[in-house]
């Protein structure tokens, strides 16, 4: 698609350096471009942050929010998988060819984002591989096409800081989650925060800023027995192995073990690599 198109996404022709042509896949909705939330965070993303990036982002998803992304490991991927689990459509912004996929693993996803209503867009023809200096250059249109852009961990050393910079330049919301301050992947973001970006705790902070309203999911609160309830207390504190569960609550580590894979079933937990972590949608 070229600036001249009528199509163009408005935004994205309201910044400096936006590309003079894209290529795409997928079905073109301008609807699409009503209402764009940039998601991008650390590669080397941590439990905390999958945990954020599902709570915020399916609820985006859910009220219409359009989740613009880079498609690369870590918060991006975690990004573009909460939106389509959540019903939603979202943007995968590519750093190589419209005809490649990067990486290469992420091929399913890839395809389910086009299958489901969502685009793939590259500045690059053919199977053009992803150059180093392609990471950054897509940020302007990652940052360019949204009305805010939110940041879930991030180094002080970082492409996603590099995108918070242009969605400053180019005079839109910036929102930035606060992590630990033990956490390098915080670092970032707290910086983000000290220097005036909108903190984050909740996806009804995101929601506002695109004069939405935050519809609840049915709470399963009430359905839970005795022994699930003191677990998912546990939880909400942070996330424990069996083990430690089992230590916490003063039980046998098999009686925990056979309630967590019943809530496990029920979609209440996740297994995060040895380690359970609530699903926060189904149990606020």
């Amino acid at each position: 698609m070229k600036k001249s198109d009528k199509k163009y996404p408005k935004l994205l022709a309201a910044v400096s350096g936006h590309p003079r042509e894209f290529f795409y896949k997928g079905d073109w909705d301008e609807t699409l471009f009503e209402r764009c939330l940039a998601v991008v965070g650390s590669r080397r993303i941590t439990s905390y942050g999958r945990q954020t990036v599902k709570l915020l982002v399916e609820d985006c998803a859910r009220a219409g929010i359009t989740i613009v992304s880079g498609f690369m490991y870590g918060v991006d991927a975690a990004a573009h998988r909460a939106a389509l689990d959540a019903g939603g459509r979202t943007i995968a912004v590519m750093p190589c060819g419209i005809e490649a996929v990067c990486p290469e693993y992420q091929a399913d996803m890839h395809q389910e984002i086009i299958d489901k209503g969502g685009l793939i867009i590259s500045e690059y023809p053919d199977k053009s591989i992803p150059y180093l200096p392609n990471f950054p250059a897509r940020n302007r249109i990652v940052a360019g096409l949204s009305q805010a852009t939110l940041v879930i961990e991030a180094a002080l050393k970082s492409g996603s800081l590099i995108t918070a910079d242009l969605a400053k330049k180019y005079r839109r919301h910036l929102l930035a989650v606060p992590g630990p301050i033990t956490s390098s992947v915080s670092e970032g973001t707290l910086q983000l925060i000290r220097d005036g970006a909108q903190m984050v705790t909740s996806s009804r902070d995101i929601l506002s800023v695109y004069g939405l309203a935050y519809t609840p999911l049915d709470k399963v609160d009430d359905e839970l027995n005795v022994l699930e309830k003191k677990i998912v207390l546990e939880l909400k504190a942070q996330s424990l192995g069996t083990d430690d569960l089992a230590y916490a609550l003063k039980l046998p580590v098999a009686k925990v073990s056979a309630v967590l894979s019943l809530m496990a079933l029920k979609g209440l937990v996740d297994d995060d690599y040895g380690r359970f972590v609530l699903n926060l949608n189904e149990v606020k």
